[in-house]
């Protein structure tokens, strides 16, 4: 799953951003000025994020964030943001640090970018294979390959290494439609878990809805 796991802080201010506020440059660190760090929505908002989207007849997309530990879409001018392969795609967003076991967090639409609090997985022409991919993160079986490399409540890229990728299409050899316990035992079957194995990661690992 690592070849499909997005790197930290893909998501960046373009030099349209700087310009046109130059007082960024200011309010950032130094040497992060173009960063759509943990903090981006606090300290540059009204500024280039805003809560509501504004009616001045530009296009805004949405950036995902953390503010008061609570999951927030703001809005920014769409030529403040620079656009990833992912931007424009369907894809699951998690975070990139838990200790909760909580991985999957949010379905992403099109069009929605995201603060370096998380990741992505993915990046889908279908909502079906987002969906499917969600579906998967959430499984007692990927939680146990991804706790392999794990040990701290870190989620980078490298981490996700020993997580099997699938085929989250129709034509995948896993039903993807099927809730996440009968999406376990197909890939419990998959790769020939023994009955032993199977009861320790059914003991071992919570169940996600």
């Amino acid at each position: 799953m690592d070849t499909v796991i997005s790197g930290r802080g893909i998501y960046r201010l373009t030099k349209t951003a700087l310009e046109e506020h130059p007082e960024i440059e200011k309010i950032q660190s130094k040497g992060h000025k173009t960063d759509v760090g943990s903090g981006a929505l606090r300290i540059l908002s009204d500024i280039i994020f805003f809560e509501k989207m504004p009616n001045d007849g530009k296009e805004y997309v949405q950036v995902l964030g953390l503010l008061n530990n609570q999951r927030v879409f703001y809005w920014i001018d769409r030529r403040y943001l620079s656009n990833p392969l992912n931007f424009e795609k369907y894809k699951v967003i998690v975070p990139k640090a838990n200790g909760t076991g909580s991985i999957g967090e949010v379905l992403s639409t099109p069009l929605i970018g995201f603060t370096e609090t998380f990741i992505s997985i993915g990046a889908f022409e279908t909502e079906y294979e987002a969906n499917a991919a969600l579906n998967y993160v959430k499984s007692k079986f990927a939680r146990t390959m991804l706790g392999i490399l794990k040990i701290t409540q870190d989620n980078p890229r490298d981490k996700w290494s020993k997580v099997p990728l699938q085929d989250f299409t129709p034509s995948s050899d896993i039903d993807w439609s099927k809730s996440i316990p009968e999406i376990d035992q197909q890939l419990y079957k998959k790769y020939g878990l023994v009955e032993m194995e199977i009861a320790f990661i059914e003991d071992k690992v919570k169940a996600m809805e």
